[in-house]
């Protein structure tokens, strides 16, 4: 009987666990027509509706290229196919089953409201079909359902959730599971496997961006290795400055499944237990648990995926910021050089240092007083990184409307924030270079300089200390009104 993988955000060989089961099924067939082909969808309408960027759409087809070299070498046939949403899916794999005599349809599962209802969908109609959908628990180390208080509810703060994920941590959860290439499988010769996606989607733009992330599995796990070997013991020390290389900038791998938190978590431990790790190594294994933290909200939470504040009140929030001070934001024209800065980051690059984000969505809810919904959306358009679960945890913990958010009474200052983490300037300047004639004194409030008339950047569109008072009235307003 042949077989289907159907890839999704999993698109790597290594360590994925529908790959495995597929591979495992097909080689346990011992009597007729045996066979395992892949396939990805690609789905324009729904990545529009869903703001995936082009950066991301670019990485995507890249690293389909390489992924078909991979999947040559398993002797697995990879296919691509073109569908404009999710709901013509159930029709494409039916089709698939019916011409090539498929009976397992072999899927990892996310947890996202809209692709939940694609794969009951798809459930459905193979169920009619006689092919059997297997759908495996592999984005997390460890899934929604594994990770529970006392009272076998979900957890709503971080800290408690990290402390019983890492007591139920096992290593054995980590095994990096590398495939085995099938005896022969010479079954599916007439499977398309390129595709142009500018046909489909605006992805042009983006291809001078690309080629700085890496679609090969051989250079993802060098960047990987690269980085715990060394960098990740001081981590701790240096993920906040932006001007530095400290971070693992991995991130655009996870949020596509290029690479598992499995493989990050193996190559960090390198044979040690968790207890064993220094200070910069689990700071940074805190960050792929707050990944899941946030994974496990949106399957528990699915009002998270259509847009909902996590907290009762944040309904009642009345934004009062100004449109137009929307697009200055967007093009990093704030007068603030350290959110301009980031935004010109990620509007270059399409991704943005982490304590940058955070400075950023603080200024946009807080300072401009701007739906943080609108912030998201744009982050989304815009990220080579994006990941729905992640980029939503990060807008409301810094709108304060989220799950175990930042109190809404703290206000990042973009003056001190520059001034702490970017304390020469060098961040700022490589960005907005229009400011390379200010003293360092002022780099973070140039118009605070005797001769800021001479240089080419806009006052402050708003005035801190005015809006932070706007801010917590507007927050205390919508608390008192309750749920």
């Amino acid at each position: 009987m042949r077989s289907l993988l159907w890839l999704r955000r999993d698109l790597r060989t290594i360590d994925n666990t529908a790959l495995i089961a597929a591979i495992n099924a097909t080689c346990q067939e011992s009597e007729g027509a045996q066979g395992l082909m892949a396939l990805f969808i690609v789905t324009p309408e729904q990545w529009h509706q869903h703001g995936l960027s082009p950066i991301q759409a670019q990485l995507i087809e890249r690293r389909l290229q390489a992924l078909s070299s991979e999947f040559q070498a398993l002797r697995i046939s990879l296919r691509i196919e073109v569908a404009e949403s999710y709901k013509l899916c159930p029709d494409i794999i039916a089709r698939l089953c019916k011409r090539y005599n498929i009976g397992h349809v072999f899927a990892n599962q996310e947890y996202e409201i809209n692709e939940l209802n694609r794969d009951k969908a798809v459930m459905s109609i193979t169920q009619t079909l006689g092919v059997e959908f297997c759908v495996f628990a592999d984005k997390c180390v460890q899934s929604p359902g594994q990770v529970l208080n006392q009272k076998g509810l979900y957890f709503k703060v971080f800290t408690p959730f990290k402390n019983t994920w890492l007591k139920s941590f096992n290593r054995l959860f980590i095994a990096v599971a590398q495939p085995k290439p099938l005896p022969s499988n010479d079954l599916f010769d007439d499977v398309e496997v390129s595709i142009d996606l500018s046909a489909y989607y605006p992805t042009e733009g983006a291809k001078k961006v690309t080629p700085y992330w890496h679609s090969t599995s051989k250079a993802i796990l060098e960047q990987l290795r690269a980085f715990t070997g060394s960098k990740a013991q001081d981590y701790q020390h240096h993920r906040d400055f932006p001007a530095l290389q400290g971070t693992s900038q991995l991130s655009a791998y996870l949020s596509l499944g290029m690479l598992s938190a499995r493989q990050c978590i193996a190559s960090l431990l390198d044979g040690q237990d968790v207890h064993q790790l220094n200070q910069g190594q689990q700071t940074w294994l805190n960050e792929l648990i707050w990944r899941e933290f946030y994974q496990h909200l949106i399957y528990f939470e699915p009002k998270l995926c259509q847009g909902a504040c996590f907290v009762p009140w944040g309904k009642h929030l009345q934004w009062l910021g100004n449109p137009q001070h929307f697009e200055l934001w967007q093009q990093g024209k704030t007068g603030y050089p350290l959110v301009d800065a980031a935004m010109r980051q990620l509007n270059q690059t399409g991704w943005m240092h982490n304590r940058l984000r955070m400075v950023v969505a603080s200024f946009f809810t807080k300072d401009l007083l701007l739906d943080w919904r609108k912030g998201e959306a744009y982050f989304m358009s815009k990220l080579v990184d994006g990941d729905f679960a992640a980029n939503n945890g990060g807008w409301q913990w810094a709108a304060s409307t989220g799950c175990d958010a930042q109190p809404y009474f703290r206000i990042f200052n973009p003056v001190t924030q520059g001034q702490k983490f970017d304390p020469q300037g060098d961040f700022v300047k490589r960005w907005l270079p229009e400011l390379n004639p200010v003293p360092r004194k002022y780099i973070h409030c140039p118009w605070l300089w005797a001769d800021f008339a001479s240089l080419n950047y806009p006052n402050p569109i708003v005035e801190h200390k005015q809006q932070r008072v706007k801010a917590l009235r507007m927050y205390k307003e919508a608390k008192d009104r309750g749920s």
